[in-house]
């Protein structure tokens, strides 16, 4: 999955560099920037973008019925 594209709008809605996002995780721009070009961001990845940010991460999938399956990380 590409999320370079969701990650760089999120960036920019929270006004925010990528690599002041690397810094609030403790990572170096290099490695961040790598893994969200690469595509290999993982939940806990993600969930950690949400803590140092200040935001929620919620994941699930959407059945075809509608109803939402939380996927707990």
């Amino acid at each position: 999955m590409q999320l370079i594209e969701p990650i760089k709008l999120f960036c920019l809605k929270y006004g925010i560099s990528l690599s002041e996002l690397a810094r609030r995780l403790g990572k170096s721009p290099q490695a961040l920037s790598q893994k969200v070009n690469r595509g290999t961001l993982t939940l806990d990845d993600l969930e950690d973008i949400a803590v140092v940010t200040g935001c929620k991460f919620e994941c699930s999938i959407t059945l075809l019925t509608g109803e939402k399956v939380k996927i707990n990380n």
